[in-house]
């Protein structure tokens, strides 16, 4: 993650848990983060209305936006695994439940089921304490980009079949500099355990949740949809 405070420039860190992070930036902090929050118990179409809001207006970026299954399926990769075996059959199980409770039915990508711990990591946090939903939100990085680029999504992908495409980090780390953030940090090496791109990445979740401070982000939908223990549905930029 990238903190900055009023009397502070920026600094990374790389947190192993999300409740070493809310310890870490303190009461009150605003954080945006690049994970679902909000399940619903069912999904129609494309994914959640989050997904849906956001991805048409990424042009050839919108792959980047993923489709979220059911509440249920995502618990059903909930971990830890005993083992490689134990993980295939949880995945199994949880496109099984994911296509019984998606209209048309969809299965996970195994990418995809790789997030579930996280996901509900933080979903556990704010069922514990729903107060924290008021500044844990939930963003997207090339949805931001696209926010801060005057509402131009990036020409260039991050990635290429994998590996990290330099011109398209470029372009990303033009637009964070432009935006207020220190170029040496950006161009520095990023913290043990986080790539390049992770780096640019938090430094878009930074600017979001100081828009969201400020008072001008915007929550896609509007108003942002809830799910059925109340947790706020929207990606906010």
């Amino acid at each position: 993650m990238m903190r900055r405070t009023a009397d502070e420039a920026p600094v990374t860190r790389v947190f192993p848990r999300f409740d070493f992070l809310l310890d870490g930036t303190g009461p009150g902090a605003v954080i945006a983060v690049d994970m679902p929050i909000g399940l619903p118990e069912r999904i129609e179409g494309a994914g959640r209305a989050a997904e849906k809001a956001v991805r048409p207006l990424l042009g050839e970026r919108q792959s980047s936006v993923f489709s979220i299954p059911a509440r249920a399926a995502v618990e059903a990769g909930a971990g830890p695994f005993r083992s490689e075996l134990h993980r295939r059959e949880c995945h199994a199980e949880a496109c099984r439940i994911a296509e019984r409770l998606s209209h048309p039915p969809r299965r996970i990508s195994i990418q995809g089921f790789g997030l579930f711990p996280k996901i509900l990591e933080i979903d556990r946090l704010l069922a514990a304490d729903p107060a924290l939903a008021d500044r844990v939100i939930e963003s997207h990085p090339e949805f931001a980009f696209r926010v801060l680029n005057d509402g131009a999504a990036m020409r260039l992908p991050k990635k290429i079949k994998g590996q990290v495409n330099p011109a398209g980090l470029e372009e990303r780390r033009r637009l964070l500099v432009a935006c207020g953030l220190p170029r040496a940090l950006l161009y520095a090496p990023p913290p043990a355990g986080a790539g390049q791109d992770d780096l640019l990445d938090a430094g878009a979740m930074l600017l979001v949740a100081e828009r969201y401070r400020a008072g001008v982000a915007r929550a896609h939908p509007e108003p942002p949809e809830r799910d059925a223990r109340g947790l706020p549905i929207a990606i906010w930029a």
